[in-house]
């Protein structure tokens, strides 16, 4: 008869550390489980997930279940060892019983299946779901008394369990599950993301065309030179001003242009009549913003104004998109950018007025952004003088030499990225 109990008691016992394991693994499993792709098959009406998100929705309910469950069958195998043991080997077996119970619960009801269930959260936390919830409902009393003592003692470290409605994540973070995304999302892509997030970290002036690049036509000019002028224009919005860009019209589409010579009635009175309102862009807002304001607005461009209302340059919805989409070629050498010029040595021979961040974006390097906007603004900015050519130095690791210098500006310097220093 002891020889038939101890063997039931053997069963038991084994019963009840699968019991443990399975509580063990459905905590790490809910726990782990990731809550954007828990959301995303939620919304897509997954019966296992829209169970796992109720009850994560209430995680100190969830906790406090397993948890007591995980005690109540931990204490009930330590008591059923105890007694195996006291019938095999007398009191001494109390000793042999705790040891060897403990490293069963530790290897078969804690350290595997939580092991497993970090590995497999979805695969754990959705069957085990189907168990947790009805168990929820026979020891809701219990799990509430519970919770209502721990809570309290939250409460007064100003911690509300009730409030927590989950983890949203920064815009930082985001960039860094994007990054960490993997062979998931295709590098373009992440490109193009990351593209979007760094909208908000870089204003219109950091990618405008600046005042001293703007090309327009200036009414007051000859006709012919109009004409000539209209005729070789590469753009399809055409700045008109008169005598200075200070004192701008507006702008003209070509598609108006063409319109109008069809009709035989392009002339100085019919442009001045068709040119559209100027849209005038603060030097100072977010590029995201801005991207808002042109979709809001039916616009594709407009000239950036300072404080003063001074015009300082001009910036376009293509602009904008380019930080995102960046270059249609990712081949610094197929590369067609006069403002970068590809040598035989592995150098290359860059126009001074270039802007920075396109200068960052086309030939991968890093020089700081948050000042001058021109690679000529930062190199004066860095030596605070006007070099003489030849001269050589070092900025963000990236040797360079001053190629030519006219008009108070350097025109042309020579970048070595293959000497770059690391």
């Amino acid at each position: 008869m002891d020889e038939i109990s101890t063997s039931t008691l053997f069963i038991v016992l084994g019963l009840l550390v699968l019991c443990s394991a399975f509580f063990s693994a459905s905590e790490t499993g809910m726990m782990s489980v990731n809550p954007y792709k828990l959301k995303h098959l939620a919304n897509e009406q997954h019966k296992a997930a829209l169970r796992v998100t109720a009850m994560l929705e209430r995680r100190d309910r969830l906790i406090g279940l397993i948890l007591v469950g995980n005690n109540l069958v931990n204490v009930a195998a330590s008591s059923i060892g105890t007694l195996i043991g006291m019938r095999l080997y007398g009191d001494f077996g109390i000793l042999i019983a705790g040891i060897v119970l403990t490293l069963i619960i530790l290897i078969f009801g804690e350290v595997t299946p939580k092991t497993l269930a970090a590995l497999h959260p979805e695969r754990v936390a959705f069957p085990s779901s189907v168990v947790l919830k009805p168990l929820m409902k026979v020891l809701y009393p219990v799990v509430w008394l519970l919770n209502k003592i721990c809570n309290t003692f939250l409460g007064w470290l100003g911690v509300s369990a009730e409030q927590h409605h989950g983890s949203s994540l920064s815009s930082e973070e985001l960039r860094t599950v994007v990054h960490e995304a993997g062979a998931l999302i295709p590098q373009q892509h992440q490109n193009m993301l990351v593209g979007v997030l760094d909208l908000e970290k870089a204003t219109v002036e950091d990618i405008m065309i600046p005042r001293n690049e703007l090309v327009g036509v200036d009414i007051n000019d000859e006709w012919k030179d109009i004409v000539r002028q209209l005729s070789n224009a590469q753009h399809n919005r055409i700045l008109l001003y008169r005598d200075s860009v200070d004192d701008a019209l507006g702008f003209i589409h070509s598609r108006e242009l063409a319109r109008l010579a069809l009709k035989d009635q392009l002339n100085k009175a019919s442009l001045l009549r068709s040119v559209r309102e100027i849209y005038f862009i603060p030097e100072n807002t977010p590029l995201n913003t801005q991207l808002h304001k042109f979709q809001s607005s039916k616009e594709r461009i407009g000239l950036v104004v300072d404080e003063y209302g001074d015009i300082q340059g001009l910036v376009t919805l293509e602009d904008i998109l380019e930080e995102v989409v960046g270059n249609f070629t990712t081949d610094i050498a197929d590369y067609q950018n006069d403002e970068i010029l590809p040598q035989a040595d592995g150098s290359y021979l860059v126009d001074g007025g270039i802007n920075l961040r396109d200068l960052n974006r086309d030939m991968q390097l890093n020089f700081p952004t948050d000042g001058p906007k021109t690679l000529n603004g930062l190199v004066l900015e860095y030596l605070e003088e006007i070099p003489e050519a030849s001269l050589g130095l070092t900025l963000a690791g990236c040797p360079m030499e001053i190629v030519e210098v006219q008009d108070n500006m350097i025109k042309t310097v020579r970048l070595m990225p293959h000497l770059q220093q690391n």
